[in-house]
Formats: C-alpha cells, structure tokens, sequence
C-alpha cells in the first residue's frame, strides 16, 4: 500500500513539473465543476459516435479538454456509483450495497475536504446515500425521483430545468473571493420507473429524433436473450422485466429510445448554459469541468435493460476532462486508459492541492493527459454488485475487467463467465468451458482473487 502511494505522489508530483503554468490572471485554486448525469454510457454522446444523439455543449467540451474512451464504473449501479464518486473507494470499503448512507465520513469526500480548505460548496439534484447531509454543503438541494416537480410556490417544473436553475443560482450567489466546488447530479436520463411512459422529456424536445430510426442493438433478440446465464435468462429478472416495459415491440423501442436520447439532449443544454455562465463570470479557465455518468445502460442489448451486470454496455460511462492546466496542443484529444470512478476524487484533490487521505482507492488520472510522458496505467480492474432484493430479482455479480479479455463470476451460483473481447467485444460466446481456455482461466481466476482482496 505504501507503494502505491508513492508511486501515486511521483505520478502528481511529474504532472505539477510537466504541465503548464495558469497565468496571472488565472492565478489561485482551480473551481471544481462535476457535471454528473444519470443511467447513459460511454457511447451516448455525439461525439463518441452515436449516429442519433444530439450533444453539442459536450462535444464543444470534449474539443477544449479530453474524452476517455475507456472509462468504467466498479459498480454499476446509482447510490453505489455515487458513493464512489464521493469517497474514491470500492463499494467493498465505503460500505454502501444499495442506496443507504455510505460509512465513509463527509470530511474524507471530496466536497467535505474541499470545504475544509476553505470552498464554497454545494451539491444540486440527485443525492441517493440516505438522507441528505445538508449541513456538509454550503449550498445544498437533493431531490431526484421524479421527472417533473413541484416548487415551493405550487408551480411544477421539469427536474432538469430545476437543475440547471439551481446550478445557476449557485453560481450567481457564490462568495466571489472564494474557490468553488459545485457537483450538479442530474436525474435524468434515469427513468420514472412507475410511470408507464419511463421517459418525461420537457414539451419542447417532442420534434427531436422525430423522423429517426433509432438503430436495434445486433445482441437485441430473443436468441441473445438466452444465451445469457439461467438465472439471468428469465422473465424474473429485473433486467428483463424493464426490457419489457420499454423494449419489448419495435414500436416500443421507437418511441422509448426516442424519449431517452431527448431527455439527454436537455441535459446537454443544461450543461451548456453552465459552462456559459462559467465563461461569462469570467472563471471557465480557472475551473475543472468534469462530466460523467453514474452507469451504464442496456439499451436492449442481451434482451435487457437498465444496469447492474459487468457487461460492457453497463460498466462503460462517458468521461470528459476540461482542465485549464492542459497543453493546447493535447485539447480535443481523447485516452484509451481505464479511468474508473474511484479515480475521480483523487484526481479533483489533486488539481486543486489539497491532500488524499489514505481512505481513497483510486488514483489521479491528470498525468495521463498532463506529463510529457505519460505514466504507466492499470491495466485491469476488480468489479462488484451486491445482491439487491434476491438472487431471482438481480443477483450478486464480480468480474475482472481487462481490454482483451473478462471473467465474470457470480457468487449466488458460483457460475462462470469468461469472454475474449478482441475476438467477441458483445460478449456473446462464454468460453468458461472450454477445454482449450483451462490455462488462462486458472491465472485470471488468482488475480482475480488479487484485486478482489486488495479492493477489500
């Protein structure tokens, strides 16, 4: 562990020498802006390829900072996800398996040890750890659920206006001469899961993606449905219920794909007219901005849909990086490196000088678009989900995460998963079985082991 620290404070310490001075007028601690949507993965972005979705605020980011590619989540699911963005540690440490208050006291997050520095900071939207820590805030509004909500005076508004309206107003009223840290967790694009139309987008998204066909998934049938495991492959499974509320005829597919790529076009609004009061209070340059998701989504692959499983639809989430301390020359550039969410507060602290305590598990992912030379990086990583409900409802489920390859193991039934992402990247062949993979298996199971105990 010790190694590791240091090896950690080099890798800072390499980034601080090689990176580029702020000037004059930027002087001072770097703001912190974490721009934190709900339930899309890596590839709901215009600028990570989809054919459909329209973002172009985060495209405009991704041009003036750095999208990585290859960003994971250690556990996907949104209270886990979102404990782990707070404290930089695996579920296994914070101690939060489904949506209660993580172990980890507030002041070794990185809003509380921001704040202890002496930040302005708030949080605005979705909080989903227990009860909201209010008095841990400057500036505090949690509130997620529902898609549409009603205001103090009897008015209703849509949640991602009310976030972006409550992100504004904690720009607008911030103490001028200090630091700020603001995290805007969005609900959308989450679903309203007891309302039959799922996806509540604001009446004036109805004309977007009117006249599109939205692409089916190639792993989206009945055929790829049952190739997954036995207790995953039945009409008990939470993942499978949801695919039946929205996915089930293609008319459905239609018209709730439609609804989803809506609402996280309003989101990219929403983050648009942030980052143009970042730029018009003069402070965009002397500010961190970082978007994020807090899961993965199915999208039909499988036969499924929402989250929780280590396939990759799931564990992949966007990443985009604005940092003022980047080279020109690097900005539109995009990593390959897995950067997971444990990695996030580390890397915050880091660019603002304030110290990690030994609590956090992640590391600070700066140098890998900072330092001339970029540091040596992980090359796999331990993934985990805790049963929820029961084994029928969605099962417990580990795996071990590389770029080539992943074993998969689910704890409920000791089960086997293990798939060659060079040659199969939808995960569609278990090679569990097969004689020929009995070598590779026996070493990725004790490293398996490995990360397991050491994220333990």
């Amino acid at each position: 562990m010790r190694h590791h620290y240091l090896s950690v404070f080099l890798l800072s310490l390499i980034a601080f020498w090689t990176a580029p001075r702020l000037g004059a007028a930027e002087a001072g601690p770097l703001n912190v802006v974490v721009l934190y949507a709900d339930d899309w993965r890596f590839d709901t972005l215009g600028c990570a390829g989809n054919p459909v979705v329209k973002t172009p605020n985060l495209d405009s980011l991704a041009a003036e900072g750095t999208r990585f590619k290859r960003a994971c989540v250690t556990t996907s699911i949104c209270g886990v996800s979102r404990a782990t963005l707070f404290t930089g540690q695996w579920m296994s440490r914070h101690g939060n398996p489904a949506f209660q208050m993580f172990k980890t006291p507030m002041g070794e997050t990185y809003p509380g040890l921001l704040r202890g520095q002496g930040y302005w900071v708030g949080h605005v939207g979705k909080w989903h750890n227990g009860k909201f820590p209010q008095e841990a805030f400057d500036f505090g509004r949690s509130y997620s659920g529902r898609h549409y909500i009603k205001e103090p005076d009897g008015s209703t508004v849509h949640v991602t206006q009310k976030n972006q309206k409550d992100a504004l107003e904690f720009l607008d009223t911030r103490p001028k001469d200090k630091p700020f840290c603001l995290t805007l967790a969005f609900f959308a694009t989450h679903a309203e899961d007891q309302n039959p139309k799922q996806y509540l987008y604001q009446p004036e998204s109805e004309g977007l993606y009117k006249e599109v066909n939205i692409p089916v998934p190639a792993t989206g049938s009945d055929e790829h449905f049952k190739k997954l495991p036995p207790f995953i492959a039945n009409e008990k499974n939470e993942g499978r219920n949801r695919w039946h509320w929205r996915f089930d005829t293609p008319e459905k597919y239609q018209e709730y794909m439609k609804a989803y790529y809506r609402m996280a076009t309003e989101v990219d609004a929403a983050c648009g007219r942030v980052l143009e009061t970042l730029k018009s209070q003069g402070v965009l340059d002397r500010t961190l901005v970082i978007f994020t998701t807090d899961n993965g989504y199915f999208h039909g692959e499988h036969g499924l849909a929402d989250k929780w499983y280590p396939y990759e639809e799931s564990i992949r989430v966007p990443l985009i990086v604005r940092d003022p301390r980047t080279p020109e020359a690097r900005r539109g550039g995009t990593n390959d490196e897995f950067v997971l969410n444990v990695d996030l507060a580390p890397t915050i602290l880091a660019a603002t000088g304030v110290k990690a305590p030994a609590t956090m598990q992640g590391q600070d992912f700066a140098p890998l678009y900072l330092a001339a030379t970029p540091p040596a990086w992980r090359q796999e990583f331990f993934y985990e989900h805790a049963t929820l409900r029961s084994v029928d409802f969605i099962p417990a489920s580990e795996a071990l995460v590389r770029k080539d390859v992943k074993y998969l193991f689910w704890p409920d039934f000791k089960y086997e998963e293990l798939f060659d992402l060079k040659a199969d990247p939808k995960e569609e062949h278990n090679l569990a079985g097969d004689p020929a993979q009995a070598v590779q298996l026996v070493e990725l199971r004790k490293r398996f082991e490995e990360l397991k105990s050491a994220a333990r």
